[in-house]
């Protein structure tokens, strides 16, 4: 797959980049048309405040995260800050309902983003490219790779992130592509004809799992 010529300027937004997609690959031509373009939200959440979020919401289901993550927001008087978060005794957040891996979990992230491990103002994230953001998060306890790459994403709205551990877009990936599901590690390769816009082409991979799970081999292609 090779951009068109005239994308020389790089598409700045989701629906920017997939259009580019569709116009150079087949595949992404298809998804495109039977999904419409990318709908990711603007984010609501301070960068701080997302990741709390995400933390609070790994392995839980939706609506006990979500009273779990009121009560913390009631507690800090809802400005989600690491300085409020610090301020909090521990036993405040156990009792809060929080785990005591998930209050150490936030605790971490609020220390670190304090002593500047983590950067999470606006000016120092434009100074770094993905890698060092996700290098910085996976410091703080509980936070992984996946968290990140998720952050990347749908946070910092970056357009070339390649969450090859996701079974999500590996499953999408092989659906739409019409080969075996492929692991992370053969995964990376693949998204290589996509750059600069991974996360666009991961996007719709995960709309892929939605359309195609249950569709016979023969109604993938059309």
């Amino acid at each position: 797959m090779r951009l068109p010529a005239a994308a020389s300027r790089p598409a700045r937004t989701f629906a920017g980049a997939a259009a580019r997609l569709a116009a150079a690959d087949a595949v992404m031509a298809r998804l495109v048309a039977e999904v419409g373009p990318p709908r990711v939200s603007e984010p609501q959440d301070s960068e701080f405040a997302a990741l709390v979020r995400s933390v609070l919401y790994q392995q839980l289901a939706g609506r006990a995260a979500a009273a779990i993550h009121g009560r913390l927001v009631a507690l800090l008087e809802g400005q989600v800050v690491p300085e409020r978060i610090m301020a909090l005794p521990t036993e405040t957040l156990r009792e809060a309902g929080l785990s005591a891996n998930k209050a150490a979990s936030i605790q971490d992230l609020a220390a670190k983003v304090l002593d500047g491990t983590v950067v999470l103002d606006p000016d120092g994230l434009r100074r770094e490219d993905d890698d060092e953001v996700v290098a910085r998060l996976t410091t703080v306890r509980g936070i992984g790779r996946w968290t990140a790459e998720m952050f990347l994403i749908f946070q910092l709205r970056r357009l070339d992130v390649w969450p090859t551990g996701d079974l999500g877009v590996r499953k999408g990936f092989g659906l739409a592509w019409e080969v075996p599901m492929p692991s992370a590690k053969e995964l990376e390769p693949l998204g290589d004809p996509y750059r600069p816009y991974r996360s666009v082409v991961a996007w719709y991979c995960w709309r892929a799992c939605e359309i195609y799970a249950d569709a016979p081999a023969s109604a993938v292609t059309r």
